[in-house]
């Protein structure tokens, strides 16, 4: 079992406290994203679990024991970094196996946990080759496949997908949910700035804002019911919209939050005049952005299929019934 517990965790880099209290349980098997802002401090966060940086205060323990103190070696954590850290004058199966060489496990353990990862991970025609000789997206597999090798207690990911095109992230997303699934006993805390990777490959996720937790639950809580106006705006793509002042008043709130799939567009009759100033049209969907006056930020309507009105053209948007985010001053949700 590995659960892991964090009790108010802090971390300074000299006089700068850049983890404030941290507290979070992550469950034995469980698939936990950190995301937040650039800066917010999570892969401070996950690097603290790795041992890669002291604890300032607080209390960290991995399966019931603390391990403050301990050595990365000593903790049962592989890490997966951004970079791959893959050694360039060793084949990939040298690269998968160094760890588990200096550790002086039997050869014959050795070559069978490298071909049972390679396998898994579709990378046992690469064997031979050296890091150079591959793509960007099989190297961050040999770069998982070695920390698989080690059989971890814990997994974690650092922005592991960031130095990948578009078309390799979705393909490497797909494997690492792969891999999550068949080591469903394997604890992994995943950091990323994406929102599909977040949303698509979490358990439960933890927004983190300038060091502290700013709310956590699975995918679709936040989604659905964040608890606070930094939630709402941080998870989703496109961002929750937000209208103040008369637009707000009307629902009795400071402000109000509209995702842009909750918004009818109709010539007239609507809540809230506005004015059509872009349209993206995606193929499956348009997004379609909207000057609703105020100086405030354009109002983004999603729209099923491809629309085109014309810019300039004068329409009214509607949100749909119970689909609006009520917010007070301070900017936490207003009961219904």
């Amino acid at each position: 079992m590995a659960d892991i517990e964090l009790k108010d965790i802090r971390k300074n880099f000299g006089a700068t406290e850049v983890i404030k209290g941290v507290s979070l349980t992550i469950k034995s098997g469980e698939f936990m994203v950190f995301v937040g802002p650039s800066g917010c401090g999570k892969s401070t966060l996950l690097r603290l679990i790795a041992g890669l940086e002291d604890i300032t205060a607080g209390t960290l323990s991995i399966g019931g024991k603390v391990v403050n103190r301990l050595t990365p070696k000593d903790r049962g954590v592989a890490m997966v970094f951004q970079s791959y850290a893959l050694y360039p004058h060793m084949n990939v199966y040298e690269n998968m196996a160094f760890g588990m060489q200096l550790s002086k496990s039997d050869p014959g353990a050795i070559e069978k946990r490298i071909h049972e990862a390679a396998e898994m991970l579709q990378i046992t025609p690469y064997l031979k080759r050296l890091p150079k000789q591959l793509s960007g997206g099989q190297r961050q597999r040999v770069a998982i496949g070695r920390a698989i090798v080690r059989d971890p207690a814990v997994f974690l990911f650092d922005e592991p997908l960031s130095n990948l095109d578009a078309a390799l992230r979705v393909a490497t997303r797909l494997e690492i949910a792969r891999l999550h699934e068949k080591m469903h006993d394997t604890t992994m805390i995943y950091v990323t700035h994406d929102q599909v990777e977040a949303m698509t490959l979490a358990d439960r996720i933890c927004v983190l804002r300038d060091g502290v937790v700013e709310q956590v639950g699975t995918p679709l809580e936040l989604y659905e019911k964040p608890q606070s106006l930094f939630v709402a705006g941080f998870i989703g793509s496109p961002k929750m919209n937000f209208l103040n002042g008369g637009f707000a008043d009307k629902f009795k709130a400071h402000t109000v939050g509209v995702r842009a799939e909750h918004l009818d567009l109709k010539p007239e009759g609507g809540v809230w005049p506005g004015k059509v100033i872009h349209t993206e049209n995606l193929g499956a969907d348009s997004y379609v952005f909207v000057d609703v006056g105020g100086g405030g930020e354009p109002v983004i309507v999603r729209q099923n299929g491809t629309v085109r009105p014309a810019n300039g053209s004068a329409l009214t948007l509607s949100p749909q019934a119970g689909m609006v985010h009520r917010f007070d001053a301070d900017g936490r949700p207003m009961a219904a």
